[in-house]
């Protein structure tokens, strides 16, 4: 994937005032257009679980109605029809799963980000999407194709332990059978990556890891630090996701546990990785968050929605001067969260990763928080840096 010199801003809808699409999000569009910003990163857009994550949606396809404008939008016999021909690898699951209104639903999401979207393009501004790795136990996928994962009664997904967590993280999640995916030609996978770019411009793949290899965890355990490494499909998938859709405009997210071999599929493939800035002023000089170990072929965060911000981080009360540093890198797409623009402390983090609530996933923008002043100085940063 080739990347353009040039940045982004990452806010999820749930995040705008409202917490849904509409006049505010035309208004963010406005907003990333007068600050000179190419891309607007989001989470992913399906339905969040009970605690507001949504990277433990019920389904890998659908998209929540609760970010709708208008969720009672007519929606005709015929419309239906075509959106069911259109995704008939998946919805028919997910009617069975949510009820016989989600069609309706999901015609009137493609329709309003659709327009969004298109809004959005006129205006130099593409969209990054994202995609977990993992499905929720019992969701609507794992229920339907049961025969593409591992026994929950045998294995579970998790983390390794690291220098931020000895115990590693488990997860729970089901765990791909990728054998039984191989003979398929991988279908689902390339039904789902399908989906996603029905969405978006570009999407980050979340644990990119787990295609190398991914940590099991055995079932009843109560930490994830005696698993052990199962090797990933490798490039496989993707080749085979390429002969069908053309070339994948992935992000890479290789944070973490990171081995040689996890590199190597990164390469092979030319999907760009992900550095961080808040890891950049620690550790050994081969670090790669470090800005002269920085590649071309990245993407730079200042902080992610699983960090804390930087001001919350760092404890300045001027982030300006990091933002600033993470778009004079070499990397050739620098994210900003909108959190690090507004320079909020660690009120404004997203997520706390192993915390079940606690204020995650409820973050938003107080109306008027995001001026025409932040955009201004933003634009004229990012000209600083060659970005804009």
């Amino acid at each position: 994937m080739h990347l353009e010199r040039s940045f982004g801003v990452q806010l999820h809808p749930t995040s705008l005032p409202g917490r849904r699409l509409g006049a505010e999000a035309y208004a963010f569009v406005d907003w990333l257009a007068a600050a000179g910003a190419a891309w607007w990163q989001v989470l992913p857009l399906n339905p969040p679980d009970e605690f507001g994550s949504p990277y433990a949606s019920a389904s890998a396809f659908a998209c929540w109605s609760g970010l709708l404008a208008d969720p009672d939008a007519a929606v005709t016999g015929s419309d239906e029809q075509s959106f069911r021909v259109r995704e008939r690898s998946w919805i028919d699951d997910w009617t069975a799963f949510a009820g016989a209104a989600a069609p309706s639903d999901q015609v009137r999401f493609d329709r309003e980000w659709g327009v969004l979207r298109a809004y959005a393009a006129a205006r130099g501004i593409r969209i990054v999407g994202d995609v977990p790795i993992y499905v929720a136990v019992d969701g609507c996928d794992h229920r339907a194709h049961p025969e593409l994962f591992l026994p929950l009664d045998e294995l579970v997904a998790g983390a390794p332990p690291d220098p931020l967590n000895d115990l590693g993280q488990l997860w729970g999640n089901p765990l791909y059978d990728w054998e039984a995916l191989a003979r398929t030609g991988f279908r689902w996978w390339i039904e789902r990556m399908r989906r996603v770019l029905e969405l978006v411009d570009c999407f980050r793949i979340d644990h990119f890891r787990g295609f190398a290899g991914y940590w099991t965890v055995r079932a009843g355990a109560k930490t994830a630090r005696d698993g052990s490494w199962s090797p990933g499909p490798g490039a496989a998938l993707f080749r085979a996701a390429e002969a069908e859709l053309g070339p994948l405009p992935v992000i890479a997210e290789d944070l973490g546990v990171i081995t040689p071999d996890v590199r190597a599929l990164r390469d092979e493939l030319g999907f760009p990785g992900m550095v961080v800035l808040l890891w950049a002023f620690a550790g050994r000089p081969d670090n790669p968050h470090r800005l002269e170990n920085h590649r071309v072929n990245q993407v730079v965060y200042t902080s992610t929605h699983d960090t804390d911000t930087l001001a919350g981080t760092t404890g300045v009360t001027d982030t300006w001067p990091l933002i600033e540093l993470a778009l004079s890198s070499r990397c050739a797409l620098a994210n900003v969260p909108v959190q690090d623009v507004l320079g909020l402390g660690s009120a404004g983090r997203m997520n706390r990763p192993g915390v079940v609530g606690d204020g995650n996933w409820e973050w938003r923008l107080e109306p008027g928080q995001l001026t025409k002043a932040h955009a201004a100085r933003l634009r004229r940063a990012a000209e600083g840096s060659g970005r804009a």
